[in-house]
């Protein structure tokens, strides 16, 4: 049976993470769907957002992160080419910190 390369996105994931109310769920809910090795992937890539965004550079972040200069890289241009959802997040985290 061929692959299909076109998929359409699964809209429950996403509708079921707007449904979380807590950390606690928050948590529980990723635990449960990732590896350990792909939350802490994910967590170091926003992480590394965080960082580019306060304009550390690279040594910096790598010192902070531990990752590697190919994931700062590739997280530098998902900042810059990406869809958004990097800086929405860390606008709204700025503005909740400031509230």
């Amino acid at each position: 049976m061929p692959k299909t390369t076109n998929k359409e996105r699964s809209m429950s994931l996403y509708e079921s993470i707007l449904a979380l109310n807590t950390m606690e769920e928050c948590i529980a809910f990723f635990d449960d769907l990732c590896t350990v090795g792909e939350l802490r992937a994910m967590e170091q890539r926003y992480d590394v957002a965080l960082l580019l965004d306060q304009g550390l550079v690279y040594t910096e972040i790598l010192e902070k992160t531990g990752a590697s200069s190919a994931t700062i890289s590739r997280v530098n241009r998902i900042f810059s080419f990406g869809a958004g959802g990097f800086r929405k997040m860390i606008q709204r985290r700025k503005q909740r910190e400031e509230s």
